[in-house]
């Protein structure tokens, strides 16, 4: 089965930086869509970027402009650049392929 697993999550001050990644497990290339999203408890998990395989990216309002992702193929890795970092930001963050399975997540806490 597709899946991602997350990484890079922490805590770090408002204004501060994270980069996450997003390495395919179980199969060579994501021919799809990557998309992020994070949640928090008792909310719906909501959508933060998505990067196709052309390159095209898409963001949330929220974060446009501070967020960046990109993706490498030679090493099935996409990557979340989080930059200026706000206490709203704390969440769960989660990537999949496409529709496929999501990845365990990676933690990040924003602290102002």
């Amino acid at each position: 089965q597709v899946q991602q697993v997350e990484s890079g999550g922490g805590s770090v001050q408002a204004g501060g930086s994270l980069r996450l990644s997003c390495v395919a497990v179980g199969y060579t290339y994501c021919r799809s869509v990557i998309w992020w999203y994070r949640q928090v408890p008792a909310k719906a998990r909501e959508f933060v970027s998505g990067i196709g395989t052309d390159g095209s990216t898409t963001y949330a309002d929220s974060v446009k402009g501070r967020f960046r992702i990109s993706r490498d193929n030679a090493i099935k890795t996409v990557f979340l650049q989080m930059n200026s970092l706000k206490p709203e930001d704390t969440a769960m963050y989660y990537c999949r392929c496409g529709d496929g399975a999501w990845g365990p997540g990676t933690q990040v806490t924003v602290s102002s």
